[in-house]
């Protein structure tokens, strides 16, 4: 009898951690739901019971909740402090967050171009459509730009890009709006920017991955330089 609840106990271990693996990678977006226990024990060649041992381990450490008749759903994960990154405080700190940026997400997107799977494919594209649709209202929508481009991050199907860029999201969020600002202020910043990230989104669903990564680092550069670059006097 101890045996058997032995080798029960360790084949939830491995479900578990392969579980908690794929939430930490990004792999699930917060609120999404997880695949039902009838498909995880499918998919790990487990019996339920063994499923329902990893879900409730879990659950215990907060890493997702279960809703009656739904199922369990991904909560919403303090990746920050692990990762060590303390909070924005100054410009210097967006620069070098930048700096980390420019040498991150060109890769990313173009391992993405390489393995993006057509699910992830359309999960840029839908945070892409978002971005056109403000970008039609003259407006600036940084939590879709932050999706867009973590989209791509969890398309390269790398778990620490998309890890990173998670840790990362307030420092990101604070650049995005002030770029987001910056854009408003010009009469074609916003479209040329939904160019941009059309261009990035593009060469990543045809399979170039040179040019993902060019476009990729021409779209940050161009966000950083618009921000820190000293602005030019107007007239003579």
């Amino acid at each position: 009898m101890s045996e058997t609840l032995n080798v029960r106990r360790s084949l939830s271990d491995a479900v578990f951690d392969r579980i908690q693996r794929a939430i930490k990678s990004g792999a699930y977006g917060v609120d999404e739901r997880l695949p039902t226990e009838h498909a995880m024990a499918a998919e790990f060649q487990v019996s339920r019971p063994v499923v329902r041992d990893a879900l409730q381990r879990l659950r215990d450490q907060g890493l997702i909740y279960s809703r009656r008749g739904a199922g369990s759903f991904v909560r919403e994960q303090g990746l920050r402090e692990p990762l060590g990154f303390g909070q924005m405080e100054n410009l210097s700190d967006l620069q070098h967050c930048y700096d980390f940026r420019l040498t991150m997400e060109p890769e990313a997107a173009a391992m993405a171009a390489v393995r993006r799977s057509p699910e992830a494919l359309a999960k840029i594209k839908s945070a892409l459509g978002l971005l056109r649709d403000a970008t039609n209202r003259q407006s600036h929508r940084a939590d879709a730009d932050f999706m867009f481009h973590l989209s791509i991050a969890q398309a390269s199907t790398n778990p620490y890009f998309a890890t990173a860029m998670q840790a990362l999201e307030d420092h990101i969020a604070v650049g995005m709006r002030f770029h987001g600002l910056s854009l408003r202020s010009t009469s074609d910043g916003l479209q040329h920017v939904f160019v941009e990230h059309t261009a990035v989104y593009e060469a990543i669903s045809a399979g170039d991955a040179d040019s993902a990564r060019s476009l990729m680092k021409t779209h940050l550069t161009g966000s950083r330089d618009r921000l820190f670059e000293p602005k030019r006097p107007i007239g003579p």
